[in-house]
């Protein structure tokens, strides 16, 4: 599915061939992904900015980067799950508003020719109605413990519309709902919730535990959408959309977090009870994109079962643990 969508882009190799593209975040797990897919349509170069020599949250080492490229891909965030953004608010908020800024600012001063931002589901209010559409995007405040660092990304949209309308800068936005595969973030500390509950689950069978405790009361839902798929979505779009509105990035389905536990305590294993601790926080209630935006404008549609991305997720993680 992956390589026959690729193979029907309206523009493929021949758009980007000779391009020079910049991929910020290239070497986090999306970024990854992303850079292999692009190597495959054979570009002049790919740029991926090394956070030991370039700190993006200055406009200097933004501005070294942004040279480097005629298209620049800004994936670089700082991002973790909901013990994460409630651990880490004001660094969240100051990071991401300040790469995001910067890098915009700096891909327009050296002539970037198309500028694809990445922004988050996270950005939408937290009551905002299922499936969210895009038009819903300024209808509420998001949900708490995500504001920070949603309200951070969603900037990057507001300044993109602005840098089109003044200076013709053709930078466009995508909202990704939440990410899962092969390389995904396993820290406890700031991994979000797939990879936080094959590795307790994981860790509970080896040791033989009777139970394992997950945070909330499982009552919320999320979409989940295959790393890989998320890559192709962006090549698709930067390609063939070049509008100011912003589009989701999504699979088009939702299940709730008791549901997903169970499927990956089956899958890993793990016989014991699953315990809920009501004391912490679900997040926002529910999560799914209206995915029609994205297959209208630029013909994505994600193309991996979530059963199949979920088993290759957690088989890459045993690989790992062994």
């Amino acid at each position: 599915m992956y390589k026959q969508s690729l193979a029907k882009s309206e523009f493929g190799k021949n758009f980007w061939k000779g391009k020079r593209v910049v991929v910020t975040g290239g070497n986090g797990f999306l970024g990854k992904h992303l850079v292999d897919s692009l190597k495959k349509f054979y570009p002049k170069s790919v740029f991926v900015p090394e956070s030991s020599k370039y700190d993006l949250r200055k406009y200097e080492d933004c501005l070294k980067v942004a040279k480097k490229g005629d298209i620049v891909i800004h994936l670089a965030a700082n991002v973790g799950g909901i013990g994460y953004n409630r651990q880490y608010p004001a660094n969240l908020f100051d990071d991401n508003i300040l790469m995001g800024t910067f890098m915009m600012m700096a891909a327009r001063a050296s002539g970037v020719k198309k500028y694809v931002a990445l922004g988050t589901v996270c950005a939408y209010p937290k009551f905002t109605p299922v499936p969210f559409k895009e038009k819903d995007l300024w209808m509420g405040y998001p949900e708490e413990t995500n504001a920070p660092y949603g309200l951070a990304k969603k900037m990057q949209l507001v300044q993109a519309q602005a840098y089109r309308q003044q200076y013709g800068f053709n930078a466009i936005f995508l909202l990704p709902v939440n990410l899962y595969g092969p390389g995904d973030n396993f820290d406890p500390k700031s991994s979000h919730v797939i990879p936080a509950l094959i590795r307790k689950f994981v860790e509970a069978k080896k040791k033989g535990e009777g139970e394992v405790t997950l945070w909330g009361n499982g009552h919320a839902s999320r979409e989940f959408l295959y790393v890989e798929d998320a890559a192709r979505g962006i090549i698709l779009a930067a390609e063939k959309y070049n509008k100011p509105d912003p589009v989701n990035l999504g699979a088009g389905f939702e299940i709730t977090i008791k549901d997903l536990a169970l499927l990956i305590k089956k899958a890993t294993g793990f016989t014991g009870k699953v315990i809920w601790d009501k004391t912490k926080p679900n997040g926002q209630p529910r999560r799914m994109l209206d995915v029609a935006r994205a297959k209208r404008e630029f013909g994505f549609k994600a193309g991996t079962k979530f059963e199949s991305g979920l088993k290759k997720t957690i088989d890459w993680y045993l690989l790992r643990t062994r």
